[in-house]
């Protein structure tokens, strides 16, 4: 019998943090061995554990750690074709095709993801109003389903399954090898044009002016800021710049410089993030950042400003941080100001804001990008932030939005149905797929997704 081993875990927001059976198998094999004997009464696949609140934790159950299934299999180096295991990260992909020609289709903001997660929260990045989310970029994958079942999943073979495992956040089974499609590039840097926004108002003028200007685009927002500078913003725009046309004094084009990374070894107290703190750094990043044009930075400056620093999370302190990503149609983007006026009036101060225009929503049932606005906060968790968030939860829903999985940890079940308009046809799926309910996790339990207690 596969030997778990109990573990404190949480997401990378640090909360809420539960203890798990956790097993690690080294081979696609032995996650076989565990469907056919676990005493395990429900389990969840994790990748790296960069999902931020309790989707991949399952207090009460067991967790399947996919890092080891991280081998490359076949590369189509004229297609860009890459068959991989599912435990395969990010980073290693960049560091392995980078400096062949090829970049990753589709990026969140941190590398140190696995395609099977890329897969599972359908992960969206600065490029969704071009090129969609990630699954919308991946030719097929194999499943292995709670009953034993091994599925070629496409979108022409097992086309429902192929949707429902596609943002599925893990619930349909266990991705066990994926074939993605990278793009060509013919240099590892970007070219970037930053531009100041007075206001939420003058930064959702600018990107609707020119988001179809630029491959990738993201605006940091000022969150804390009141009147007239509500949400006063810095839109960064860029695209891969051609290989001809980099500067002779950055070298060899496909490759980027080795940085020194910084860490944070330990919790800060957390007393030291509050609003006056996070302010003065919400007005130093606005002044060092000027409007300008042309700045060339390489890939990971662009793509991944906080991977530089391991354990940044640790700067929430003890307690954690939820981070709320709450998405809104184009006729519902008053919900997104009053979002921000409510997280600004609140003092709930968040380092982190983001706004971005998001393009059309994939077809994977329970993905997040619909056609609009994405709204994301950084918020620490202190006295009375279940309430806040269930109160931003009710103004989300008022205006047609949604909230991404990968990030929650309190949305209530009758909110997430009304979010979720397919949320039926998923069940359905996964009944076909899992009749004894073996794949569960706290946010399946608390979403109503499955049935059973959230904790045990």
């Amino acid at each position: 019998m596969p030997s778990f081993v109990k573990q404190r875990i949480a997401g990378w927001g640090g909360w809420p943090r539960v203890e798990c059976a956790v097993y690690r198998p080294e081979k696609r094999r032995g996650i076989a061995e565990i469907l056919a004997d676990t005493d395990q009464p429900h389990f969840i696949a994790r990748g790296l554990g960069r999902s931020y609140g309790d989707v991949s934790v399952n207090p009460g159950g067991g967790v399947i750690n996919t890092t080891r299934l991280n081998r490359m299999i076949a590369f189509d180096e004229k297609a860009g074709v890459l068959d991989c295991e599912a435990g395969v990260s990010l980073e290693e992909i960049l560091e392995t095709f980078v400096p062949r020609g090829w970049f990753l289709p589709v990026t969140p903001g941190t590398k140190f993801v696995t395609v099977g997660g890329a897969i599972a929260n359908d992960v969206h990045g600065k490029n969704h109003h071009v090129d969609g989310s990630f699954g919308e970029h991946v030719n097929r994958f194999t499943l292995l389903t709670p009953t034993g079942m091994l599925l070629n999943c496409s979108a022409r073979e097992n086309e429902d399954v192929f949707w429902a495992t596609i943002g599925g956040i893990g619930l349909t089974g266990i991705i066990l090898t994926a074939t993605i499609r990278l793009q060509p590039i013919s240099s590892a840097y970007i070219k970037v044009d930053y531009r100041q926004c007075a206001n939420i108002d003058a930064a959702l003028t600018a990107i609707r002016e020119t988001d179809d200007q630029y491959k990738y685009s993201v605006a940091w927002v000022d969150c804390l800021s009141k009147g007239k500078k509500l949400g006063r913003s810095v839109l960064m725009s860029g695209d891969h710049i051609a290989g001809k046309d980099l500067p002779a004094q950055y070298g060899h084009a496909l490759t980027i410089p080795r940085k020194l990374k910084k860490n944070v070894p330990f919790n800060l107290p957390g007393f030291l993030l509050n609003s006056l703190s996070i302010g003065a750094f919400n007005s130093l990043f606005y002044a060092i950042h000027p409007s300008k044009q042309g700045l060339i930075i390489d890939y990971d400056k662009y793509f991944y400003p906080l991977d530089a620093i391991h354990n940044w999370n640790r700067g929430y302190g003890k307690d954690g941080f939820a981070q709320y990503q709450a998405t809104f149609p184009h006729d519902g983007v008053e919900g997104l100001v009053k979002l921000l006026e409510k997280l600004s009036e609140s003092g709930r101060a968040s380092f982190l804001a983001v706004l971005k225009r998001m393009g059309p929503g994939s077809k994977g049932m329970l993905s997040h990008p619909i056609d609009g606005w994405t709204l994301t906060l950084d918020i620490p968790v202190k006295s009375g932030l279940i309430p806040f968030l269930t109160e931003c939860d009710d103004l989300v829903v008022k205006h047609g939005g949604r909230l991404y999985t990968a990030k929650d940890a309190t949305t209530r079940a009758e909110v997430f149905a009304a979010m979720y308009p397919r949320l039926d046809e998923f069940k359905a799926i996964k009944a076909k797929l899992d009749p004894s309910g073996k794949l569960s996790s706290r946010l399946a339990r608390r979403c109503g997704i499955v049935d059973g207690p959230i904790e045990p």
